[in-house]
């Protein structure tokens, strides 16, 4: 059974697509594949429960059912950093806890993904923040970077910091954020020369932003 954290260079550039792109290529592989948000912030009440797009977008990618409890542990109201969200709820992260929920639903799936919150070093509260997350969890990464001007120096700051915490990057994932960005190739050509790992894909600007539409784009065959 495989997992893999999804880190990214930024916020709002495209995790939750690329995660869910990654089950849908999983799962077409007859896999059963699993997606968890750990810390979303940004909730909406609807009916009985509070809904979020990016968890919604990984349940409905996944192809087993996990409880939602599970999925997202910490769904927060406000759409702002997760330790001010958190602390405007009373809530405390317990990485233990995250963990614990992983640890579940990797026993009922052949792959799963965990997407982190924001940038690879958003704070989670004083101490602690989405890198403690990742090396809490111990699993390989799948870095997005959201292909815009300034991504170059985003994708290596966060490489940089993953290397300095001992973490293994399988592959990574340029996804389009914006299309009217300049030299994109050229671009490309200094990422893939720079990042220690394999090009999974890029991914164009898409609209809308189907998954399923971006799987053709990705090779996971390529993934260490």
């Amino acid at each position: 059974m495989s997992a893999f954290f999804v880190a990214g260079t930024d916020t709002e550039i495209g995790k939750s697509l690329c995660t869910a792109t990654l089950l849908h290529a999983f799962a077409a592989q007859g896999k059963r594949v699993a997606g968890m948000k750990p810390i979303a912030a940004g909730a909406v009440r609807i009916g009985d429960h509070w809904h979020n797009d990016d968890v919604a977008l990984i349940t409905a990618a996944s192809n087993v059912a996990i409880a939602p409890e599970l999925v997202c542990p910490y769904l927060l109201e406000e759409a702002v950093a997760p330790h001010i969200a958190a602390a405007a709820e009373g809530i405390a992260f317990d990485l233990a806890h995250i963990a614990a929920c992983l640890a579940q639903i990797r026993r009922n799936s052949d792959v799963t993904l965990v997407e982190g919150v924001g940038g690879f070093r958003v704070p989670l509260n004083d101490t602690q923040d989405t890198a403690d997350l990742a090396v809490a969890l111990g699993l390989p990464l799948i870095f997005v970077v959201g292909m815009r001007l300034g991504c170059i120096n985003h994708a290596l700051l966060s490489i940089e910091a993953m290397q300095a915490r001992g973490l293994r990057l399988a592959g990574w994932i340029a996804n389009q954020i914006d299309p009217d960005m300049r030299r994109v190739d050229a671009n490309l050509a200094a990422l893939k020369a720079r990042i220690p790992a394999p090009l999974l894909g890029h991914i164009p600007h898409l609209v809308p932003a189907d998954p399923r539409m971006a799987v053709s784009y990705l090779n996971l065959e390529l993934l260490k």
